[in-house]
């Protein structure tokens, strides 16, 4: 099944294409950006036209949806949608933890943290145990990241962000949500659900209060 993979959850914009059933990969690329908007949909041109393939054949997308930042989710979310809509294929969506933990390979009988840039001087984290998510996913401070036992097998953090976290680690990987890992996170045998965000908080912009009622004002009753 010729599949699309996306993400667009972390400063690596990942897109790639490969088959979902065998999780085989034929082409990939990943951009450390902040500019995803101007280059997802040329970047799946490219793709495309590597791997010899048209977007007629593709047979399904799949999409991270976070979390994430809000302007970074938006753009893949929306994207992936769109084709989903044009070429009448279903569109998965799958957490982007989700993602990178599959990525880092075979991890049975290993706790695993995956910690991502939640901006505004916090992280997103989800702890793994045995390839399979057991908390999370949570936003909060670095420093507020709790695990029993303060330690784990296997730390996947940017490297930027390592001295913050306060969690001992057998191992310490950076990774982004590959498209293997994105392949390997989705469950095609069942039906697609709509596509749901992971913000985890709300965007930074919000609506201003009422002002309040001048004193000058008459008070006239209809």
């Amino acid at each position: 099944m010729l599949t699309l993979a996306l993400d667009t959850a972390t400063h690596d914009l990942v897109v790639g294409v490969g088959d979902q059933q065998s999780r085989r990969v034929d082409a990939q690329r990943v951009i450390r950006t902040r500019s995803h908007n101007e280059l997802l949909v040329p970047t799946v041109n490219d793709l495309l036209a590597e791997v010899g393939r048209s977007y007629g054949e593709l047979d399904a997308v799949v999409a991270g949806v976070g979390p994430g930042p809000f302007t970074g989710l938006r753009v893949g979310m929306a994207t992936a949608s769109a084709f989903g809509q044009a070429l009448g294929v279903p569109v998965y969506g799958v957490c982007t933890h989700d993602a990178i933990a599959a990525e880092a390979g075979d991890t049975d009988g290993k706790r695993v943290l995956v910690v991502t840039d939640a901006r505004r001087r916090e992280v997103y984290w989800s702890l793994y145990r045995d390839g399979a998510r057991v908390d999370g996913p949570h936003v909060s401070a670095a420093s507020a990241i709790e695990v029993e036992g303060d330690a784990v097998d296997l730390l996947v953090v940017p490297e930027a962000l390592r001295e913050a976290v306060p969690v001992q680690a057998g191992e310490v990987r950076d990774l982004a949500p590959g498209v293997r890992g994105l392949l390997a996170a989705c469950d095609s045998s069942v039906a697609p659900g709509p596509l749901t965000p992971l913000y985890l908080r709300r965007p930074d912009a919000v609506p201003p209060k009422p002002r309040p009622r001048s004193a000058a004002l008459p008070d006239i009753k209809l």
